[in-house]
């Protein structure tokens, strides 16, 4: 397996900041979406954040989920507010039973919640209702409003309403990503929080670990057995006299945003925000360098350069 090798060639440097000229080698994955309502956007918000929990990476969750957007009730199926989520996996039969068993688990036990299809127009589908469905013990009744197909299932609070299915895409990309650098671990959590609100601004795309940050990025493969992925020692600051080291003396900490989308052009667009971002606040806060993961384009399929998005 390649190892990880972000640096290709001559790095630029913009408003104080270093950016390397290489590129996040990202992989095609499968995507959904759900729009979930509630009687208050509390709710709804609460709902999101249980049914997206454990979500952060495929290499150890069954899906990467987040919350996309808040939905206003003027554009949810049941006029109530909403919360649009998305989820991602490998493969249509690895992503259908996460989706299913997080609206079973999550949604239907959640107060006054609603779940409906948030990516539609897609001809793949996932039968979202056919296990939920038969917890209403076949007191479940079904209604179909234009070619749209909904459960009512009945439950102490009222009904739960649930869509019959929810979209698909095999277009979806996984591991978008970029590597920010600095001197000064405050103000790199804060430049990196803004890159993640900047990016929580696009749509169709989600920044699924916590906080939309990682501290613990990782390479491909390792020593031990059964492991699928170990720390990435390029950009570890306690390994710095390693020979495979990327960092400088002056980098204490490195932080990493990982970006899932629907699309390859929604993760290009939120990789543009998140480096503006940075860019425009960084240098004031210590950060030194932005950089990329990528597996010297052997891996994945979707390639994002980073000089072409600054």
């Amino acid at each position: 397996m390649p190892e990880l090798n972000p640096v290709t060639s001559k790095p630029i440097e913009i408003n104080g900041i270093t950016v390397d000229d290489t590129f996040a080698e990202a992989f095609g994955m499968t995507g959904s979406s759900l729009i979930i309502t509630a009687d208050t956007i509390k709710w709804a918000r609460i709902c999101a954040t249980v049914v997206t929990g454990f979500g952060t990476s495929v290499i150890g969750c069954g899906a990467e989920c987040g919350i996309d957007y808040e939905v206003s009730p003027n554009d949810t199926p049941d006029g109530r507010p909403g919360v649009r989520v998305l989820m991602f996996g490998f493969s249509p039969d690895a992503l259908t039973p996460q989706v299913k068993n997080r609206v079973g688990q999550c949604v239907l036990t959640s107060p006054g919640s609603a779940c409906y299809n948030g990516l539609l127009g897609t001809e793949q589908k996932i039968a979202l209702a056919s296990g939920v469905k038969f917890f209403g013990d076949g007191n479940q009744t079904a209604k179909k409003l234009g070619n749209r197909r909904f459960w009512r299932i009945p439950v102490m609070d009222g009904e739960f309403i649930c869509e019959d299915t929810v979209g698909m895409t095999t277009d979806a990309v996984g591991g978008g990503n970029m590597l920010i650098l600095g001197r000064d671990r405050t103000g790199l959590l804060e430049t990196t929080e803004a890159a993640v609100h900047a990016i929580a601004q696009v749509p169709d795309v989600i920044t699924p670990f916590p906080g939309g940050i990682v501290r613990s990025g990782s390479k491909v493969g390792a020593k031990y057995k059964g492991m699928f992925a170990s720390t990435n020692d390029a950009f570890a600051p306690t390994l710095r006299g390693a020979a495979k080291s990327e960092l400088s003396d002056d980098t204490i900490a490195v932080l990493e945003i990982v970006i899932d989308g629907l699309t390859s052009a929604a993760v290009a667009n939120a990789m543009r925000a998140g480096l503006k971002a940075v860019l425009d606040v960084g240098a004031s806060k210590g950060v030194t360098r932005i950089s990329a993961g990528n597996y010297g384009g052997k891996l994945g399929q979707h390639h994002y350069h980073l000089k072409e998005l600054v």
